[in-house]
């Protein structure tokens, strides 16, 4: 105990203990009232529970689809690497950066949309299946 943990008897209130026979008056029901759940020991009742009726969340309208907070790749055509990068310039996601293509945070992927009329390089850039065929041309295989 602690001097600010003092109080005056005046202000000290007992607390009434319950169950403890009818001579301490707090006996029988114990102040839980006569019959029902909440009588009952253990009783635990959540605040949405309407007493059997259906809950509100249940009567509400739902709305209908699904919302993908998941960010959308940035599309970046060949065109557009057509037009901003020379012949024998890399393609990376710093050059994009730079170029004003993407932002920082951006996700993208580079599609076969238009043509690509210069060479360059990709490094390190996702990119669709078709862009993959041109920037590879076919290599001739060699026998064993």
């Amino acid at each position: 105990m602690k001097i600010h943990e003092l109080k005056r008897k005046q202000e000290m209130k007992n607390t009434l203990r319950v169950g403890r026979g009818i001579s301490a008056g707090g006996g029988k029901t114990a102040g839980r009232g006569t019959k029902g759940q909440k009588s009952r020991s253990g009783h635990n009742i959540p605040k949405k529970f309407e007493g059997g009726q259906t809950p509100l969340n249940m009567r509400l309208h739902k709305l209908p689809g699904f919302k993908s907070h998941r960010s959308k790749n940035k599309i970046i055509t060949l065109k557009q690497i057509s037009d901003n990068f020379s012949d024998g310039e890399t393609v990376s996601r710093d050059s994009l950066i730079k170029k004003g293509l993407i932002n920082q945070n951006d996700f993208y992927k580079v599609l076969s949309n238009g043509k690509l009329t210069k060479k360059v390089i990709f490094s390190d850039i996702k990119k669709s299946q078709s862009v993959k065929t041109i920037e590879t041309p076919n290599k001739t295989k060699t026998e064993k």
